[in-house]
Protein backbone atom coordinates (compact mmCIF):
# COMPACT_ATOMS: atom_id res chain seq x y z
CA UNK A 1 0.00 0.00 0.00
CA UNK A 2 1.28 3.23 -0.57
CA UNK A 3 0.50 6.16 1.70
CA UNK A 4 -0.13 8.97 -1.10
CA UNK A 5 -0.31 11.92 1.31
CA UNK A 6 2.30 14.58 3.27
CA UNK A 7 1.85 15.52 6.53
CA UNK A 8 3.79 17.84 8.10
CA UNK A 9 3.72 18.33 12.13
CA UNK A 10 3.71 21.96 13.47
CA UNK A 11 7.04 23.85 13.58
CA UNK A 12 8.92 25.27 16.32
CA UNK A 13 10.76 27.88 16.22
CA UNK A 14 12.73 29.21 19.11
CA UNK A 15 14.58 33.05 19.15
CA UNK A 16 16.78 33.82 22.57
CA UNK A 17 18.94 36.48 23.50
CA UNK A 18 22.59 35.59 23.94
CA UNK A 19 23.31 32.49 25.25
CA UNK A 20 12.23 7.27 -8.16
CA UNK A 21 11.62 9.94 -10.47
CA UNK A 22 13.92 11.37 -13.42
CA UNK A 23 15.61 14.44 -12.53
CA UNK A 24 13.65 17.74 -13.08
CA UNK A 25 14.76 21.45 -12.15
CA UNK A 26 12.66 23.71 -10.86
CA UNK A 27 14.34 26.88 -11.25
CA UNK A 28 17.52 25.71 -11.19
CA UNK A 29 16.83 22.81 -8.43
CA UNK A 30 18.10 19.23 -9.88
CA UNK A 31 16.02 16.22 -8.61
CA UNK A 32 13.51 18.28 -7.35
CA UNK A 33 10.99 15.31 -8.38
CA UNK A 34 12.99 12.91 -7.40
CA UNK A 35 11.60 10.06 -4.87
CA UNK A 36 13.68 9.53 -1.97
CA UNK A 37 15.56 5.82 -2.10
CA UNK A 38 18.80 3.93 -1.49
CA UNK A 39 21.66 6.04 -3.04
CA UNK A 40 19.99 9.00 -3.54
CA UNK A 41 19.50 10.72 -0.20
CA UNK A 42 22.66 13.35 -0.75
CA UNK A 43 20.83 14.40 -4.06
CA UNK A 44 17.41 14.84 -2.54
CA UNK A 45 18.95 16.66 0.33
CA UNK A 46 20.55 19.45 -2.05
CA UNK A 47 17.22 19.36 -3.93
CA UNK A 48 15.67 20.24 -0.82
CA UNK A 49 18.18 22.60 0.33
CA UNK A 50 17.98 24.23 -3.16
CA UNK A 51 14.60 24.78 -3.32
CA UNK A 52 14.26 26.57 0.06
CA UNK A 53 17.01 28.91 -0.97
CA UNK A 54 14.50 29.69 -3.93
CA UNK A 55 12.02 30.64 -1.55
CA UNK A 56 14.53 32.82 0.36
CA UNK A 57 15.81 34.07 -2.81
CA UNK A 58 12.31 35.32 -3.72
CA UNK A 59 11.60 37.04 -0.59
CA UNK A 60 15.05 39.06 -0.94
CA UNK A 61 16.26 36.67 2.13
CA UNK A 62 20.02 35.65 2.84
CA UNK A 63 20.15 31.90 1.38
CA UNK A 64 20.80 29.05 3.72
CA UNK A 65 24.35 27.56 4.25
CA UNK A 66 24.26 23.52 4.85
CA UNK A 67 25.63 22.86 8.07
CA UNK A 68 27.11 19.68 8.77
CA UNK A 69 26.68 19.54 13.25
CA UNK A 70 22.95 20.25 12.16
CA UNK A 71 22.71 18.02 9.16
CA UNK A 72 23.79 15.44 11.94
CA UNK A 73 21.62 16.47 14.72
CA UNK A 74 18.22 16.44 11.64
CA UNK A 75 19.17 12.88 10.16
CA UNK A 76 19.47 11.36 13.35
CA UNK A 77 16.16 12.57 14.30
CA UNK A 78 14.83 11.90 11.10
CA UNK A 79 15.66 8.12 11.50
CA UNK A 80 14.59 7.65 15.56
CA UNK A 81 11.21 9.13 14.35
CA UNK A 82 11.04 6.49 11.16
CA UNK A 83 12.69 3.51 13.41
CA UNK A 84 10.01 4.11 17.05
CA UNK A 85 7.52 5.31 14.68
CA UNK A 86 6.87 8.52 16.00
CA UNK A 87 5.83 12.57 14.63
CA UNK A 88 6.71 15.12 16.77
CA UNK A 89 9.01 17.77 18.05
CA UNK A 90 9.42 16.40 21.45
CA UNK A 91 11.04 12.76 21.23
CA UNK A 92 9.52 9.72 23.27
CA UNK A 93 12.52 10.61 25.96
CA UNK A 94 11.33 14.21 25.94
CA UNK A 95 14.16 15.91 24.38
CA UNK A 96 13.64 18.62 22.37
CA UNK A 97 15.25 19.70 19.15
CA UNK A 98 17.14 23.14 21.28
CA UNK A 99 18.50 20.22 23.44
CA UNK A 100 19.89 18.01 20.75
CA UNK A 101 21.41 20.91 18.65
CA UNK A 102 22.84 22.01 22.23
CA UNK A 103 24.09 18.39 22.13
CA UNK A 104 25.98 18.37 18.78
CA UNK A 105 29.30 20.82 17.91
CA UNK A 106 26.93 23.58 15.84
CA UNK A 107 27.70 25.94 19.42
CA UNK A 108 30.97 24.87 20.07
CA UNK A 109 32.76 28.35 20.69
CA UNK A 110 29.63 30.48 20.56
CA UNK A 111 25.95 30.17 21.63
CA UNK A 112 22.84 30.25 19.35
CA UNK A 113 20.52 33.59 18.91
CA UNK A 114 18.48 31.43 17.14
CA UNK A 115 16.85 27.95 16.21
CA UNK A 116 14.07 26.36 14.70
CA UNK A 117 12.92 23.34 13.10
CA UNK A 118 10.61 21.72 10.56
CA UNK A 119 9.16 18.44 10.54
CA UNK A 120 7.34 16.62 7.33
CA UNK A 121 6.37 12.68 5.74
CA UNK A 122 5.13 11.62 2.69
CA UNK A 123 4.08 9.10 0.77
CA UNK A 124 5.19 7.87 -2.68
CA UNK A 125 4.98 10.78 -5.21
CA UNK A 126 4.25 13.46 -2.07
CA UNK A 127 7.78 12.55 -0.63
CA UNK A 128 9.45 14.47 -3.54
CA UNK A 129 11.58 17.46 -2.25
CA UNK A 130 9.13 19.50 -4.40
CA UNK A 131 6.24 18.12 -2.69
CA UNK A 132 7.50 18.58 0.59
CA UNK A 133 8.66 22.01 0.26
CA UNK A 134 5.40 23.11 -1.03
CA UNK A 135 3.62 21.72 1.91
CA UNK A 136 5.62 23.93 4.14
CA UNK A 137 5.21 26.65 2.02
CA UNK A 138 1.52 26.49 2.60
CA UNK A 139 2.14 25.94 6.52
CA UNK A 140 1.77 29.55 7.88
CA UNK A 141 4.23 28.04 10.74
CA UNK A 142 6.67 26.26 8.77
CA UNK A 143 6.41 29.18 6.14
CA UNK A 144 7.79 31.78 8.97
CA UNK A 145 10.59 29.43 9.72
CA UNK A 146 11.86 28.51 6.05
CA UNK A 147 11.26 32.99 5.39
CA UNK A 148 12.94 33.83 8.72
CA UNK A 149 15.50 36.51 8.06
CA UNK A 150 17.62 35.83 11.25
CA UNK A 151 18.20 31.92 10.09
CA UNK A 152 21.87 31.48 8.33
CA UNK A 153 22.05 27.62 8.69
CA UNK A 154 20.34 24.67 8.14
CA UNK A 155 20.86 21.05 8.32
CA UNK A 156 18.35 19.09 6.00
CA UNK A 157 17.33 15.38 7.19
CA UNK A 158 15.94 12.88 5.04
CA UNK A 159 14.89 9.13 6.39
CA UNK A 160 13.89 6.37 4.16
CA UNK A 161 9.91 5.48 5.76
CA UNK A 162 7.20 6.89 7.18
CA UNK A 163 7.05 7.57 10.89
CA UNK A 164 3.77 6.16 11.35
CA UNK A 165 1.86 2.43 11.54
CA UNK A 166 0.13 3.10 7.91
CA UNK A 167 2.57 0.98 5.81
CA UNK A 168 4.12 1.60 2.65
CA UNK A 169 7.06 4.25 1.67
CA UNK A 170 8.14 7.23 1.49
CA UNK A 171 10.26 9.60 3.76
CA UNK A 172 10.58 11.67 6.70
CA UNK A 173 12.22 15.16 6.41
CA UNK A 174 13.86 17.08 9.38
CA UNK A 175 15.10 20.81 8.97
CA UNK A 176 17.25 22.18 11.99
CA UNK A 177 17.37 25.94 11.74
CA UNK A 178 20.19 28.27 13.16
CA UNK A 179 22.23 31.10 13.83
CA UNK A 180 24.83 31.39 15.90
CA UNK A 181 27.29 33.86 17.65
CA UNK A 182 30.98 33.09 17.37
Amino acid sequence: MTVRRVIVAAAVAGTIGAAGAPASTARGCANADLTPAIGNISKVRRSTLCLLNVQRTKHKLRRLRANTPLRGVAQKYARLMVALKFFDHVSPTGSTFVERIKQSTYLDGGSYLALGENLAWGGGNLATPRAIVRAWMHSPEHRANILNKSYRDIGVGIALGIPVLLGGSGATYVNEFGKRTR
